[in-house]
């Protein structure tokens, strides 16, 4: 089941994104969000505008999705939006992301948005192919920004016209 996130999920959420720290390459954070920065993160996100959603299965939250302003404050870019998803370990490679990203993408069709972006690390091959999987495109590429105790790699930036 896929449903607005309650403040109750904060802490799956964070320990997700957590774990995603912890394996490396799947964000650019190299050390665990507290739970007062996932609070901040969550009140920072007018859920009318850029919502964040969970995947729960019995009960338990294994998944999440937001949207997220792009460069927030700039008008031009108003209907611009990056997409940001965590599956659970235990849960990955099982179709619940693209379950999670076949959500998004209709949900922000009606909040009228015509451009997502996901960014992401060159290394992150698993995100890389599910977004080419919904006809995501590589628009943009720094090379070697991201440096991992001196391992470098480079961000990208996917992005998905979602409406002309």
């Amino acid at each position: 089941m896929i449903r607005e996130i309650a403040l109750k999920d904060l802490a799956a959420v964070n320990e997700i994104y957590n774990q995603a720290v912890k394996a490396s390459f799947q964000t650019a954070d190299t050390e665990p969000i507290s739970e007062l920065d996932r609070l901040q993160w969550f009140e920072s996100h007018p859920l009318d505008n850029f919502p964040i959603y969970v995947l729960e299965i019995d009960g338990k939250v294994i998944g999440w999705i937001s949207l997220s302003a792009y460069r927030k404050g700039r008008n031009a870019l108003r209907y611009n939006a990056e997409v940001s998803y965590y599956i659970h370990q235990d849960f990955q490679q099982q179709g619940f992301g693209s379950q999670l990203l076949t959500f998004i993408i209709k949900k922000a069709k009606t909040l009228n948005f015509k451009t997502l972006f996901a960014i992401l690390l060159d290394r992150n091959t698993a995100s890389i192919k599910l977004l080419e999987k919904f006809g995501f495109e590589k628009w943009g590429v720094l090379p070697n920004v991201a440096d991992f105790d001196g391992m470098e790699c480079s961000h990208l930036y996917y992005g998905l016209r979602i409406k002309e």
